[in-house]
């Protein structure tokens, strides 16, 4: 197929239009390389999904749009195929989870389109989706995997080159089901071929790197939640094979860099956007070279105003800027100066102790640093004084629920065993949990913070004799949330859990 062609003749600009590239001056000079924003968030829905769902529904006969169309999504290509059928004078249906937020819910009702609830997630949507199709006779509107989407996302791609500079190194795309990275990719490598084309993926949904690893598409069981823009099982069969044959590379990105991309973002353009779309900006500069000059796709504003709270906790790690230590010290008279001597004049961002039984507390401080080095230096000086130091600024379980719930250690619990969880946010979803859990082990800890997305991140102990272990995992399978064992995990051992601190 010459999908260099199909780019070439979309039809894309009735609905969308050429949006700009804007240097993130301060950015470049900081780091020494040009950084240039795409402002697909400055399109009417706010995203480039509009493109492919235009350049789709404009070609299908008028047939195929009376039936009326049906989409599933939860975000972007929702409001992209609502818009265009309200463009079109056609009747749209969208398939949306029961957790979606009222944010993007209302966006789509705006837009004129039928509003479906079902299910906690895409997948849930799509079995649905198939139903009413198989039942009504709709037509289908895919989200990526179709060659017309992926040239109406490839005319991204088109302006970029039109726009960039001559010494343009490389590109940078989001991947969900590789939709956009395929029509840019193409583009790119038939156009300028000496230009780089990188897919990002946040790490811990990162289906296309695994697909492309394995040589065939891999199907992930629990991507992550927070990037939910790009939370995709599994690639698309077009999308695959023309990521495999034209990127140059994936960035995995965590979501700590996701969140200081966000910043530099808001910074630049004072527009906030979503985590999918910040995925972009965090792999430029995660592998940014002095003198170079990229091209980041930024698009998507479908970010809850409670989840900013989170992006700015977390943007501070991502920068580097900030240290979380787990110290001990002894509990003596004149430690605690000597500890805080060590600190230098370093500003402390968190502290919290708690004097313990035995011969040492352990003290749970944030302090800013420069960088990664001065981070590393610090616990170094902290080691070289006889003090115990665990550096915790990558640890999960510390940054989400430790340093909100230090307390004191618990005494007197046995056979306590600590996991983490995602609980869907929607009503009865604690009470599902508890009725397959309660009356069956005591539950000695639980925390709950909610980050803004569609699920709330839970940490919660309880007490299983061993010989009970195999079916308390049993049940939290049958649940069907997803979860990990941190009990191991050194922030719940010195600071929560039931261990000896001499």
């Amino acid at each position: 197929m010459n999908y260099l062609t199909k780019i070439l003749n979309a039809n894309v600009y009735e609905i969308a239009k050429v949006t700009p590239l804007d240097e993130a001056a301060a950015l470049s000079k900081k780091l020494g390389c040009r950084f240039f924003l795409k402002r697909e968030d400055l399109q009417s829905v706010h995203s480039y999904k509009l493109r492919g769902a235009y350049n789709k529904m404009s070609r299908l006969s008028k047939e195929a749009l009376d039936k009326g169309v049906l989409a599933a999504s939860a975000g972007n290509h929702a409001q992209g195929v609502a818009l265009s059928a309200k463009r079109l004078g056609v009747k749209a249906t969208i398939v949306m989870p029961v957790t979606t937020p009222e944010i993007k819910i209302n966006a789509v009702k705006a837009l004129g389109a039928n509003i479906v609830l079902h299910g906690d997630g895409y997948s849930d949507c799509v079995e649905e989706a198939e139903r009413l199709i198989a039942e009504k006779g709709y037509t289908f509107i895919p989200p990526y995997d179709d060659p017309d989407v992926i040239a109406g996302q490839g005319t991204v791609a088109k302006e970029i080159l039109e726009q960039a500079p001559r010494d343009l190194t490389a590109v940078f795309v989001p991947i969900g089901g590789g939709g956009l990275a395929a029509g840019v990719s193409v583009y790119v490598k038939s156009v300028r071929p000496e230009v780089k084309v990188y897919g990002v993926e946040p790490e811990d949904s990162d289906c296309m790197f695994r697909s492309l690893k394995a040589g065939k598409r891999v199907t992930l069981e629990n991507p992550g939640l927070f990037a939910d823009g790009v939370c995709v099982k599994k690639p698309g069969v077009e999308t695959f094979k023309i990521c495999r044959e034209n990127l140059d590379g994936i960035v995995r990105v965590s979501t700590a860099e996701t969140c200081a991309a966000i910043k530099d973002i808001f910074e630049a353009t004072r527009a906030v956007c979503e985590p999918a779309g910040a995925l972009a900006l965090a792999a430029a500069k995660k592998i940014a070279k002095k003198g170079e000059t990229y091209a980041c796709v930024i698009s998507g504003a479908n970010i809850n105003f409670d989840r900013i709270r989170f992006v700015s906790e977390e943007t501070e790690l991502g920068e580097g800027r900030e240290a979380i230590f787990d110290c001990a010290i002894p509990e003596q008279p004149g430690s605690f100066i000597r500890f805080i001597e060590k600190l230098g004049k370093r500003s402390v961002t968190e502290f919290n102790y708690r004097m313990g039984a035995g011969l040492n507390a352990h003290v749970f401080v944030g302090v800013s640093v420069k960088d990664v080095d001065d981070r590393k230096a610090l616990q170094k000086s902290f080691r070289a004084a006889g003090f115990h130091c665990i550096d915790l600024s990558d640890n999960q379980l510390a940054k989400e629920h430790v340093r909100h719930m230090v307390g004191g250690l618990a005494t007197g619990i046995a056979d306590e065993v600590v996991y983490s969880f995602e609980f869907p946010e929607k009503p009865g979803a604690l009470m599902k949990f508890l009725s397959v859990i309660a009356g069956r082990w005591n539950i000695s800890l639980f925390h709950y913070r909610n980050h803004g997305a569609d699920h709330g991140k839970v940490l919660a102990g309880f007490q299983v004799p061993k010989d009970q272990r195999a079916d308390f995992v049993k049940a939290l399978e049958e649940i069907g949330y997803q979860f990990s064992d941190v009990s191991s995990d050194p922030a719940y051992k010195y600071f929560l859990g039931k261990r000896s601190r001499n």
